[in-house]
């Protein structure tokens, strides 16, 4: 079962991009095929495995807006059975010449759709800072949407508008898309961290990981060095609690397979 994650969040510097790399290298560890799609046109994912600008013949904007197909944009990364869709600055266009297209929202679930026998077990969205039309196409294409958010009080407040595009998307392209919130960069000792964690939890429930991400300096180098924490700094502790966050994304995924195949034999 093929399982679609876009990485969004209004608010920048909330982790989006270490999100993605990081649960994308531990997916791929654990003996996931796994393909990261870079839609940002700042391209920190496509920097931050170890590649420049300019390098890539295709890149995402190639597939969202000329119709490339999906596996001839993929790129193979040093890291064991993790490939990536780079980006550049040419997919913020999408913002002015998507709109126009007929249906123009799900211009990426058709990507992924009309990939014939697709060799993936994850695709990971990494999506732009912004609620335009490069996010609208990830939450349409999605099956789950992980949305990183720091334990501070204008990350928690951009989660409104969030839960608001959640409705749109699913009254429109996907009624089936489901969210979880990953609190990221917590510090336990800051007692306003804890208290913001704690009333996530207490008005999203199930809707946030049991997973947290503590601030780990590793994890602001590993981009340098271009390879995922996992590589750069196994034993970290950004490393094992990303591989904790994979192992509950993987329990998703079985919950998920069990309650179709229930939904089978009930029909």
């Amino acid at each position: 079962m093929l399982l679609t994650i876009a990485v969004s969040n209004e608010k920048g510097g909330v982790a989006k991009t270490t999100t993605t790399i990081s649960v994308g290298a531990t997916l791929a560890e654990l003996g996931n095929r796994v393909l990261l799609i870079d839609l940002d046109a700042q391209a920190n994912l496509t920097l931050g495995l170890g590649l420049e600008l300019g390098e890539s013949e295709f890149t995402s904007s190639d597939m969202m807006l000329d119709n490339v197909p999906l596996l001839r944009v993929c790129r193979k990364t040093d890291a064991e059975n993790l490939d990536l869709i780079p980006s550049n600055p040419r997919i913020e266009t999408s913002e002015q010449f998507l709109p126009v297209r007929t249906n123009y929202t799900t211009i990426l679930q058709q990507a992924i759709q009309a990939t014939d026998e697709m060799p993936y077990d994850y695709i990971l969205l990494d999506c732009p800072p912004a609620l335009g039309a490069i996010t609208k196409n990830a939450l349409a294409a999605a099956d789950l949407l992980v949305i990183p958010t720091q334990a501070e009080y204008f990350s928690a407040y951009a989660l409104r508008n969030m839960m608001s595009m959640i409705r749109n998307i699913r009254e429109q392209d996907n009624p089936n898309l489901a969210y979880r919130i990953l609190v990221t960069m917590l510090d336990n000792r800051n007692r306003t961290h804890r208290n913001i964690h704690e009333q996530l939890r207490t008005t999203f429930g199930e809707g946030v990981f049991n997973t947290v991400i503590e601030i780990d300096t590793k994890l602001r180098e590993s981009p340098i060095a271009g390879v995922p924490i996992t590589q750069y700094k196994p034993n970290a502790r950004g490393s094992a609690q990303y591989r904790i966050l994979a192992q509950e994304i993987m329990e998703y995924v079985k919950e998920k397979e069990s309650e179709m195949l229930t939904g089978d034999e009930a029909s």
